[in-house]
């Protein structure tokens, strides 16, 4: 995949798209019919397929001290993308700028003048230009005065994986912080995962014979704490099974910062300093504080066993 930063200019051969548009934090179900429809547009005028993005999401932009909220990484982002047949991403940086452009300084300068769309998708609670003054509508009126058409697509509500949930990122965020990871996966597509760079613990796993790899959650929405069975890429594309204590450890540490704890089933390696990932497959159990660390060491093995029959 191809990425376009906000600071770059767009080459000739990037323009004349048809075009996805949308922060995509996620790529759920909702996001995809958007693709969807641009690639079917695209196809009918003979324009390449393409997304943009907005980086940093509005909402960090507005809200810089409001709770941690991201489904993804612009990392996983872009990978989710790509294994959806996305080639070419149009990164917008959100900046102040940006954020006082009226409605249609947004379709011209952005849309036309650097991006030079043919055509334009957007779900249909798409919001842009000052105080969040123009929307689907909007857009589609303006699109042919700036040279490209718009489409428009409607909330996503009734396909079979999603039930009869709407499907929108905070439904998700919703579902996450219930532990309800398979209500996540069935709006996503696919699990729900947290990326990171392994970092050093307490090592107290280790005396158990049950070692963790450990990430901070950083910018991710926070999860229902608690015990996971989840499944691990440690970078080689393989997902192996395992068991993860999201949480504030009460027992040990009483940490101020959540932490998730990673445990690979049969697997003996450093990864210290290596960048994971951790898909959360079920909820096992809320967070618990123990009386002791051998009422915690016994019921790490009952998770354990868990955690295996739900991966199984």
């Amino acid at each position: 995949m191809d990425i376009l930063r906000a600071s770059e200019p767009t080459p000739a051969s990037w323009r004349h798209v048809s075009l996805a548009l949308g922060n995509f934090d996620g790529v759920h179900l909702g996001h995809q019919s958007v693709l969807d429809a641009a690639r079917e547009t695209g196809a009918q005028l003979g324009a390449p397929l393409a997304v943009a993005v907005f980086e940093p999401h509005p909402r960090t932009y507005f809200h810089p001290d409001s709770p941690p909220f991201r489904l993804q990484s612009p990392a996983q982002r872009s990978r989710a993308l790509s294994a959806y047949g996305i080639e070419r991403v149009f990164e917008i940086g959100f900046t102040q700028d940006l954020a006082a452009m009226t409605p249609e300084a947004f379709a011209r300068q952005i849309l036309q003048e650097r991006i030079g769309a043919r055509s334009v998708a957007v779900g249909l609670d798409f919001r842009y230009g000052r105080d969040r003054s123009g929307d689907a509508n909007r857009l589609r009126a303006d699109g042919p005065h700036h040279g490209f058409a718009v489409r428009v697509v409607d909330t996503v509500d009734d396909y079979a994986a999603a039930g009869e949930y709407k499907v929108s990122s905070s439904t998700i965020r919703e579902a996450i912080k219930a532990g309800d990871m398979k209500k996540a996966r069935a709006l996503l597509s696919r699990p729900w995962a947290i990326e990171g760079v392994v970092g050093p613990g307490q090592q107290r796993g280790r005396t158990i014979n049950f070692p963790t790899a450990n990430l901070r959650l950083g910018a991710y929405v926070r999860p229902c704490f608690g015990v996971y069975a989840v499944q691990i890429d440690v970078g080689d594309g393989l997902l192996r099974p395992g068991i993860a204590n999201c949480g504030l450890r009460p027992t040990v540490s009483g940490d101020q910062e959540p932490l998730l704890e990673a445990h690979i089933f049969d697997f003996d390696s450093d990864l210290y300093g290596r960048r994971i990932e951790v898909s959360l497959i079920d909820f096992i159990r809320p967070e618990l504080k123990f009386d002791s660390f051998q009422a915690l060491t016994a019921q790490i093995i009952q998770d354990a066993q868990a955690a295996r029959r739900a991966l199984t």
